[in-house]
């Protein structure tokens, strides 16, 4: 099967997540990167091109260029994927949707939920394929979870507890990675709740189907002179009653990338975390516990591509993202009805995303009142 052809926007020189996507596409060998506008810097551009193998004619100096040029190629690209910052990704989303591209976009959706929702509007208008990399929903223990909740193992869901707690900006950090996360021009009005916020609700989401209907939130930015919260605590209502608790800190000292979902039902509970992705606790009422183990008895082999007690982990997760993109993408320039692999992240789960923002911040400016999440 011929590769599909990859476009990216950012992600050069010194970039680390343009590097974790780069991996992520060709892990399945279903991609092949072919051109790229890798930084706002015309030289580092075209550095970073030829070090990863783009031809200068396929090195851009702009998104808008590389929209336009790449759509009048007979061997254009397929897709792009767009790692840039927040503020970035509006501008070269609705661009290439425009020029009848399909979009694989880095999370959160955007800086702002009007931007969000004129990306969405592209891409009712473009019928083109979104993709959002919220990666964690790629775990196959994660997807098993899902199933599970979905199959009605856990009956119905009362308390849904979602944790994202980091430490690597307990104190004040002058690097690229950093600055831009904590520029309210860059990153817009969240900051650790957009950062890591929307990955843990998206998780939480993901995994029980349920969508929150109102939050209240206590914003903090506890690193004196920080413009944007750097630790969150939010309650959340969802809609068929059940409740639950979202926290986001990247001032958690001890705490490396710690994801940890806990979701509790009529019948049973589940816990998941994203530094033993591996293993699925699962607990009937009544009864022993249950370790389910990724790719063993009870657990799906799709999604998995070693034998079991083969360890895997984030760029495999992230592989799936890709992987399932590839099929989205093939199946809608074939016309096909056929489902993908997964179920991917997309245009709606990134206006939610931006919305649960929102609707956070404003809750904390106002004494952690409630406040309706309007997507």
């Amino acid at each position: 099967m011929t590769r599909l052809k990859l476009g990216m926007v950012g992600g050069g020189q010194g970039a680390f997540i343009g590097a974790v996507h780069r991996m992520a596409a060709r892990l399945d060998d279903q991609w092949e990167l072919v051109a790229g506008a890798l930084s706002s810097d015309p030289e580092r551009a075209l550095t970073s091109s030829r070090q990863l193998g783009i031809s200068d004619d396929r090195s851009y100096s702009n998104f808008a260029a590389m929209a336009k040029a790449e759509a009048e190629r007979a061997d254009g690209i397929d897709a792009v994927a767009i790692v840039t910052p927040n503020h970035v990704h509006a501008g070269p989303a609705i661009s290439f949707l425009n020029h009848g591209i399909h979009v694989i976009c880095d999370k959160p959706l955007s800086a702002t939920l009007d931007q969000a929702r004129d990306i969405a509007h592209a891409v009712k208008e473009s019928g083109k394929c979104f993709v959002l990399t919220h990666n964690y929903t790629g775990y196959p223990l994660v997807r098993q979870a899902r199933h599970m909740i979905a199959a009605g193992e856990l009956g119905d869901i009362r308390v849904v507890q979602v944790e994202y707690a980091q430490d690597w900006l307990a104190v004040e950090l002058s690097n690229k990675q950093a600055d831009w996360r904590t520029d309210p021009a860059k990153s817009g009005a969240g900051g650790c709740i957009g950062d890591i916020g929307t990955h843990a609700i998206n998780l939480a989401t993901f995994v029980t189907g349920l969508e929150v209907k109102e939050v209240a939130a206590d914003l903090d930015a506890f690193v004196p002179g920080r413009g944007l919260d750097d630790n969150a605590q939010v309650f959340l209502r969802f809609g068929g009653g059940a409740k639950g608790m979202l926290w986001s800190s990247q001032v958690a000292v001890g705490n490396e990338n710690n994801l940890t979902l806990r979701i509790y039902g009529s019948k049973a509970g589940i816990e998941w975390s994203q530094e033993n992705p591996n293993v699925l606790l699962f607990t009937r009422f009544g009864e022993p516990k249950q370790v389910l183990t990724r790719g063993g008895p009870r657990t799906s082999p799709a999604d998995t591509r070693i034998p079991s007690g083969h360890p895997e982990g984030y760029l495999e997760a992230f592989g799936t993202i890709y992987a399932d993109a590839a099929k989205l993408i093939r199946a809608h320039e074939m016309k096909s009805d056929a489902p993908q692999s997964g179920p991917l992240p997309d245009i709606n789960d990134g206006v939610f995303g931006m919305a649960f923002v929102s609707a956070c911040v404003k809750s904390s400016e106002n004494n952690s009142a409630w406040v309706k999440v309007d997507s």
